[in-house]
């Protein structure tokens, strides 16, 4: 590991994977040795069409060459940013219309919890256990997770959690409630799905209330779970649509949707109710322009749903207990967490990246890019399986 790594640039754990990075094209990456290594991560889910796609490679560059960031956001007509937002509109359910570009998902979320607040008057959010939305403050505090959080205290007051999937908590959601925060497919719990309609039970206790129903979608959306976006798959619409992550085919970017009545309140009273200096950037919002074009004019997302078809077929094995998620949002799941860090690192010194879930020690994250091929699939199947096999033989 580069020691000047760890030295200067500051870390999140104490054991960072440390590869040296050279280069990535496609689904692989590639270390200053020239060693390869097959991408099931795609950066935690955020390179949607893989690594130096050429589609979005070269809109940067087009834009490069008129210009780069000119002024705060919402002052000037710049078309990248005019332009996406027009067809995230036209794509999204006629209720979603308006969208406010930023720079992270955790942006996003900060900016839709404020809009809850300014729409409804009330100061309540709810969110789940186990919920993860970001890591700033205001989304630490709807984080359902308290080891992560305790040591940042006092967070955002008058935040409330129910369990994912039980619907005995709806009845928390009262006329106090701003809004409720719900990852569409909970992400660092586990990949867990909603069950028996659970979201569309969300969705009528905050109409009989009159709170709003938020859905991120930072990590489920741009077509990683068959659908251009996860609550698609669950018969339901979200007053507010987070995002972020594979929006931007690797650039950092983030975005709330909403209607435009709701929207327009960010305007006024006060005034620069949300401000940012770089969302909407227009190298950014090039890059997602043509992403969100190269996924809606390919088949890349339908495949999707055949590409998770053939990873249930391949990892078949006895320590992994079951596949969880949708699409290409999946975790292998072992009966330890011990099991599952072996076989992570075991995978990377063999050439094929896996990562972790936040809180669920016994999820091995498979989230590929969409571009991924079916021999890339089987490939890096046959590595996990190859280590599997390995480390039956050590327990024997």
């Amino acid at each position: 590991m580069n020691p000047d790594f760890i030295k200067y640039q500051a870390q999140t754990s104490p054991y960072p994977l440390g590869m040296e990075v050279s280069h990535a094209i496609g689904s692989y990456i590639y270390d200053t040795n020239n060693k390869k290594y097959l991408d099931f991560v795609a950066g935690v889910s955020a390179c949607t069409l893989g690594h130096q796609h050429p589609r979005v490679n070269q809109a940067i560059k087009d834009q490069l060459d008129k210009y780069s960031h000119v002024m705060v956001y919402g002052e000037y007509s710049q078309s990248p940013a005019v332009e996406y937002c027009k067809l995230m509109a036209s794509l999204l359910p006629e209720s979603l219309n308006k969208t406010y570009l930023v720079n992270s998902g955790t942006e996003a979320i900060e900016g839709a919890l404020k809009l809850a607040k300014r729409t409804t008057g009330r100061s309540q959010l709810i969110s789940c256990h186990n919920a993860y939305h970001g890591n700033t403050m205001g989304s630490m505090s709807v984080m359902g997770f308290e080891e992560r959080k305790q040591a940042f205290r006092p967070l955002l007051p008058d935040v409330d959690f129910i369990t994912f999937n039980n619907e005995d908590d709806l009845q928390k959601i009262t006329t106090r409630t701003a809004g409720i925060l719900l990852e569409t497919i909970q992400g660092g719990a586990g990949f867990i799905q909603p069950e028996n309609n659970f979201l569309q039970k969300v969705r009528k206790r905050c109409d009989e209330v009159g709170a709003m129903m938020i859905l991120d979608e930072i990590q489920p959306g741009f077509g990683r779970t068959g659908k251009l976006f996860g609550f698609e798959n669950y018969n339901v619409v979200p007053d507010i649509v987070v995002m972020g992550k594979g929006m931007g085919g690797g650039m950092p970017v983030g975005a709330f949707t909403a209607a435009a009545e709701k929207m327009d309140l960010l305007t006024e009273n006060p005034k620069l109710g949300h401000i940012t200096t770089f969302g909407g950037h227009p190298v950014i919002a090039s890059a997602c322009l043509a992403t969100l074009k190269e996924l809606t004019e390919t088949n890349l997302i339908p495949e999707t749903l055949e590409k998770e078809k053939l990873f249930r077929s391949f990892l078949v094995h006895p320590l992994i207990t079951e596949i969880r998620g949708k699409g290409l949002m999946l975790a292998a799941m072992t009966e330890t967490a011990e099991i599952t860090n072996q076989v992570i690192l075991n995978c990377q010194e063999k050439g094929l990246i896996l990562f972790w879930l936040l809180f669920e020690g016994c999820a091995i994250r498979i989230t590929p890019p969409l571009t991924i091929s079916e021999e890339e699939i089987k490939e890096g199947c046959t590595i996990i399986l190859n280590v599997m096999d390995e480390i039956l033989k050590q327990k024997a």
